[in-house]
């Protein structure tokens, strides 16, 4: 055999292996956390709340949190995806040409990309819940003592600022891949651009735009750190009565378990199974945003011929 061949088996065999090893760990943390958290499993689990006891594995239940994480991401999503599509719209039906200020607008999402979730925690603290929601914590003004409110609002829009950029970039994505013979043909037939964009090119890419908010889905159920300091409660004995109330969420109450329980073994199946659950629900919000936009790509193929 060829020198050649020999480097071509080597590299295939090594990123083989490479992907063999992502698999296999991925595998085995599901499997753990599967075969840990199914035996906690149980309607009295998903459907209880806290009242009875947090730390408990005989008495707690998770639809507090599981209540709080779905209001977080379908906030977060009617956040970001407006604000999401009109930035991609913008930069690429309009600003085609990289002027100064598209270089701008591209830098800075290229930025806000790589900050850390935690540096959003502390600006949705300083920004939205303090100077928005109009309050600081435990600090005495004109006599009278002010309180800062952290709330589910503030928690989808710090969240919704974080996954801004995955948005925008699927978006971009989407709209790029609709052929241009598209917007020639609506604009040779009289319709203005705005027509052409709302009625020929946002239909073509709404499956593209889909991906940007299902990854977006899937970032927002997951974090912990952002809503840490603007909205999530450690314990609540009742649901949010709406958006400017507190909640507990399934990420940040797998952190109050595995660092704040008096009992860590006594806890431990809760744990487990409340990272199934979580996993669970961010595989089921995923799902249906997927099925939808299968269905409209169903419908765009259709129309199309």
């Amino acid at each position: 055999m060829k020198i050649r061949d020999w480097r071509s088996v080597a590299f295939t065999g090594a990123t083989g292996l490479a992907t063999f090893c992502i698999v296999a760990m991925v595998v085995v943390i599901l499997g753990n956390i599967v075969w840990d958290g199914a035996a906690q499993m149980s309607l009295r689990f998903i459907f209880g709340g806290t009242s009875e006891g947090m730390f408990d594995a005989q008495k707690a239940g998770v639809f507090p949190m599981i209540f709080g994480t779905v209001a977080l991401v379908v906030l977060m999503t009617i956040g970001v995806v407006p604000v999401g599509v009109i930035t991609a719209v913008y930069l690429t039906e309009y600003a085609r040409h990289e002027s100064l200020i598209t270089r701008v607008i591209r830098g800075a999402i290229n930025n806000l990309a790589g900050v850390p979730s935690i540096v959003f925690g502390l600006f949705g603290l300083g920004f939205f819940v303090q100077f928005v929601g109009g309050g600081i914590d435990k600090v005495f003004f004109g006599g009278q003592l002010h309180y800062a409110k952290p709330a589910l609002i503030w928690a989808a829009a710090t969240m919704a600022v974080l996954t801004l950029p995955v948005v925008i970039v699927a978006t971009e994505e989407a709209l790029r891949a609709v052929p241009h013979g598209f917007r020639e043909g609506s604009l040779a037939l009289g319709a203005t651009k705005l027509e052409t964009i709302w009625k020929v090119v946002l239909p073509q890419a709404l499956p593209g735009i889909l991906t940007g908010a299902i990854l977006a889905v899937g970032r927002g159920a997951g974090e912990v750190a952002p809503i840490m300091f603007t909205g999530a409660a450690y314990y609540l004995a009742h649901l949010p009565k709406g958006p400017t109330d507190q909640f507990m969420h399934l990420g940040y109450h797998v952190f109050v378990l595995s660092t704040q329980s008096p009992d860590i073994e006594r806890t431990k199946p809760i744990l487990y199974g409340t990272v199934l659950v979580l996993l669970l629900l961010t595989f089921l919000l995923n799902l249906t945003a997927v099925l939808v936009r299968a269905g409209i790509r169903a419908k765009l193929r259709a129309a199309n011929g």
